[in-house]
């Protein structure tokens, strides 16, 4: 392992998609990642196609780069086990519920006590100190109460994002946490806890696009922007749409030009950044009228020529033969242990020195419980038993 956490060691406490996103992450910089599982494992497990059972797709793609444990947290050995090897590790990230934890004795109090260099990052769904800090917390519920959903034409109904954004953008954050945190730690010495609250950090982000007047006290006009929530949206074309990014006067300026219309900037409405951000319907409406006009090919290839940002509409299928991807690398298709010929995303990022990618593929539910604790100090006997009691269990038993 050559990635920049090759020396780092994490407890991954997670399920579903925000803390395997964020370990993936930290596994895929070299980190070793010890991911515990409960007796029936991770719950994305079963989440889509797949060839064997608990390993699908979903889970395929989110938990690479680790090492999976079985551990029983219900059972008094399957909790020491836990807690001996968070006094051995750098981090935990955990999206259990806070409370949950406590009770279990796991919290960030009971690991700072036998290791206090933890950084300790809980992903809640909503911060602690509020009244929703008990609420579940899903991708679908996040969206719903950050205003994603709510953000559409009005002709249209209310809809989700049709990705995990709220899971994913969450899990973003909390690596972003975790390398803050083991940068202050290699400074100072300290550990320390961490809350990763969904619910405000997608709201965040939408507030920074859609807060507009608001932003101001007292208000100088109303929320929300509307090109991103109403307009914008694919251009029809004459046998199908585009996806066409015009925002500068330059840039409208040759778009007009190109297609033979340079008179529409003379309008004192389309002159100017600031002015069109008042009449977008209008500006949209003329742009529409010309696009539909000609075909996406014969668009493509004009504009391209006029440097106006502009590219085809892919599928997930043509993505998979896209050129640009297939020439930088950034598939990879290799062989599972178990799962045969899998095809992974792998690059995201060019590093010249220490490039991350993945370290192992993903593993079988329980595959490395008897490895990784016999690493922890356990003795071969001690192991045994745990496993006879079924506190601990690997994917031979």
């Amino acid at each position: 392992m050559n990635g920049p956490l090759k020396d780092v060691r994490v407890l991954d406490m997670t399920g579903a998609l925000s803390g395997p996103v964020a370990t993936q992450i930290l596994g895929d910089m070299g980190a070793d990642i010890i991911k515990i599982e409960p007796p029936e494992g991770d719950s994305i497990r079963d989440l889509g196609p797949s060839r064997h059972g608990g390993m699908a797709a979903m889970f395929l793609h989110t938990n690479r780069s680790k090492r999976s444990v079985v551990l029983d947290l219900k059972a008094e050995a399957g909790r020491q086990a836990f807690m001996r090897l968070a006094a051995q590790v750098d981090v935990v990230v955990c999206n259990t519920r806070p409370k949950a934890m406590a009770r279990l004795g796991l919290a960030y109090e009971h690991v700072a006590a036998v290791n206090p260099r933890i950084v300790y990052v809980n992903i809640v769904g909503y911060g602690q100190g509020g009244p929703c800090s008990d609420k579940p917390a899903y991708d679908d519920l996040i969206q719903a109460a950050a205003g994603i959903a709510s953000l559409h034409a009005p002709q249209d109904p209310p809809r989700y994002a049709p990705v995990a954004f709220a899971d994913r953008v969450s899990g973003l954050f909390a690596a972003n946490a975790v390398l803050g945190a083991l940068y202050h730690r290699a400074i100072t010495g300290e550990g320390q806890h961490i809350e990763v609250p969904m619910f405000e950090s997608i709201a965040s982000l939408v507030l920074a696009d859609h807060m507009g007047g608001l932003t101001f006290e007292p208000p100088i006009g109303p929320p929300v922007f509307e090109r991103y929530a109403s307009i914008r949206r694919p251009f029809p074309t004459r046998d199908g749409s585009l996806c066409m990014m015009v925002l500068t006067d330059r840039q409208w300026r040759a778009f007009f030009a190109a297609v033979g219309r340079g008179e529409v900037m003379d309008d004192p409405r389309f002159s100017r950044m600031a002015a069109r951000t008042g009449n977008l319907d209008a500006l949209y409406a003329i742009v529409g009228e010309i696009l539909a006009a000609r075909g996406t090919d014969e668009w493509v290839d004009l504009l391209e020529a006029a440097d106006i940002p502009v590219t085809r509409i892919e599928s997930i299928e043509s993505l998979l033969g896209h050129a640009h991807l297939r020439a930088t690398g950034f598939f990879e298709t290799a062989d599972h242990p178990t799962e045969g010929r899998i095809r992974s995303m792998v690059r995201t990022s060019t590093w010249s020195a220490t490039q991350p990618a993945p370290t192992r593929p993903a593993p079988r539910l329980g595959e490395h419980s008897r490895e990784v604790l016999l690493e922890a100090g356990y003795a071969q006997e001690e192991v045994d038993a745990m496993f006879a009691a079924g506190a601990a269990r690997g994917c031979e038993a």
